[in-house]
């Protein structure tokens, strides 16, 4: 069977090979979705064709909307020249249970796919009418915390955003430059309605995609691009909004076993493929079942019944906790010290990790014991039951081809949340944050997975990062098997509070990282002794 519109008429085939095909009519939605637009979603990676793209399925299926979602890719083009158009915008999406069975469903709620930027000059105008529909009703993003940054760590603006505001919103090409550009044509074409809804997995993401975007717009404002009446439509409540929302799925890159075993079914071309921007991507997604997304629900030109697809519309108040809830204690930060530790103690699996009772005892520590006493309880989920449903079944899943080295990405990016909340929640409470244990040895195990040579002396090869290379050469000097060779390097890392949140000495951890950290130096095994001598207290 191939996964096109055509193949999909083969339907005893796919039945036979188990996957569920859409019940409703897949044309009309698409022709409904191009003729009245209500939803474009920026980002067209894994997690969004499978999890966003299965709300908008489930809509469809349910005859609760009639149109589906456009996808706007702004990063890696190739994903939508030989994942998308290739297979007719359709998702194999692959549900990979812990007692090793799997669901299989197409998705096809994915209606038009668009390579955003104003060097497509067709694709761009394409965008701008879209923009201009007065039926849009949202716009949503799953393009990781690193895609809403303007500035790097020395408050400077990269140089692509200097070229943004340079080149003003007929030029602009980061994702951030075109979306705010795309509101500046929406404003020209009668000022309407939008709600702008970050969907990414980072404390506060409404917040930051408003700021990167005002920011934006102020930059052209001082340029002369923009008129102050542009501002004050981005900042009015009636006109435009930046829906806060927590979202919590784990969707691992395509296991290119799962691809063989589709085309052992008789799909076909079912492999992964990778960009040249270095995404993992495949006709299919593999991701695991639980699924959780909440959604300050602010919406001014309307929206479609997300609640009716599995999604929690409420209140900012409630999403902040839940996302503080998920992201701080219950499942971040556990994954970002499996992550670190995973690379350093050579394992290519999550599953596996939770099968080490050193690794085990670490997330335990670090979420139920050291987080859970400064998480506010959001009554809509609870704490208890999600770290428990976390540790029990979700990280342990043996079918889920989850690796460190994944979550590895981009660490820089995240610790300030993942750690750096609880560490300020610990301040605010007790003066300092001397009583953790766990997740002190969490960002010493960062640091240490920094040099790039693992447990036993192997270097590996670490994961990207846009603050690799500044905190590589902050640790110039130090040798593995050395302790003697560390002389404070750590220090400009952790007293950095654009990274962590706060300064880490002034928090009461800056020197105990540093012990940690030499301790995990010492040589061969190093590591693990460290590990086990600081979680058996």
């Amino acid at each position: 069977m191939k996964l096109t519109l055509k193949g999909l008429q083969e339907t005893e085939a796919w039945k036979k090979a188990g996957v569920a095909l859409p019940t409703y009519d897949v044309k009309a939605a698409r022709a409904e979705t191009v003729r009245t637009p209500t939803w474009v979603h920026f980002g067209a990676g894994n997690i969004f064709r499978m999890f966003i793209g299965g709300i908008a399925e489930t809509l469809l299926e349910k005859g609760e909307s009639k149109t589906g979602i456009i996808c706007a890719e702004t990063f890696s083009f190739d994903i939508i020249d030989e994942i998308y158009k290739p297979y007719d915008n359709l998702v194999l999406g692959v549900t990979l249970k812990p007692d090793g069975s799997v669901t299989k469903q197409v998705i096809a709620s994915l209606a038009e796919a668009i390579r955003s930027t104003p060097a497509n000059t067709d694709e761009w105008a394409r965008m701008k009418q879209i923009f201009a529909a007065p039926s849009l009703q949202l716009i949503s993003f799953t393009i990781t915390e690193k895609g809403y940054a303007l500035k790097n760590a020395a408050d400077e603006y990269f140089p692509y955003i200097v070229s943004d505001i340079e080149n003003g919103p007929e030029r602009a090409t980061s994702a951030m430059g075109q979306v705010t550009a795309l509101l500046f044509h929406r404003f020209k074409s009668g000022a309407l309605p939008l709600a702008v809804v970050s969907m990414d997995n980072c404390s506060h993401n409404g917040e930051k995609l408003q700021t990167s975007i005002v920011t934006m717009a102020n930059e052209w404002l001082k340029k002369g691009f923009v008129s102050q009446d542009f501002i004050g439509y981005l900042n009015n409540e009636k006109k435009i909004t930046f829906p806060w929302s927590m979202i919590d799925k784990i969707t691992p890159r395509p296991s290119s076993e799962i691809g063989k075993q589709l085309e052992k079914d008789g799909i076909e071309k079912m492999q992964p493929f990778v960009t040249e921007k270095k995404t993992f991507i495949a006709p299919f997604v593999n991701a695991e079942g639980p699924q959780y997304l909440v959604v300050e629900d602010t919406f001014p030109n309307g929206r479609p019944p997300l609640e009716k697809a599995g999604v929690y519309m409420t209140d900012r108040d409630t999403v902040n906790n839940v996302e503080r809830m998920k992201v701080t204690t219950c499942l971040n930060p556990l994954h970002t010290a499996l992550a670190v530790y995973g690379c350093l103690l050579d394992y290519t699996l999550i599953a596996d990790e939770m099968k080490d009772p050193d690794l085990r005892k670490l997330v335990q520590q670090i979420g139920p014991v050291e987080g859970m006493p400064v998480v506010t309880d959001p009554k809509i989920l609870s704490p208890k039951d999600f770290v428990s449903e976390v540790i029990n079944t979700r990280l342990p899943n043996p079918f889920m081809p989850d690796a460190p080295q994944r979550i590895a990405c981009d660490t820089s990016q995240k610790v300030g949340i993942r750690f750096g909340e609880t560490i300020k929640s610990y301040v605010a409470k007790y003066g300092d944050a001397k009583k953790l244990e766990a997740i002190p040895l969490a960002i010493a195990g960062w640091c240490r997975y920094l040099l790039a040579v693992d447990d036993s002396g192997k270097p590996f090869e670490r994961s990207p990062d846009p603050m690799l290379e500044e905190l590589t050469a902050q640790l110039k000097g130090i040798a593995w098997n050395n302790a003697a060779s560390y002389t404070g390097q750590l220090k400009l890392i952790l007293s950095n509070a654009n990274i962590f949140g706060s300064d880490l000495y002034k928090a009461g951890l800056g020197e105990k990282i540093e012990a940690l950290f030499k301790e995990e130096l010492a040589g061969a095994g190093a590591v693990r002794q460290t590990l086990k001598k600081h979680l058996a207290r």
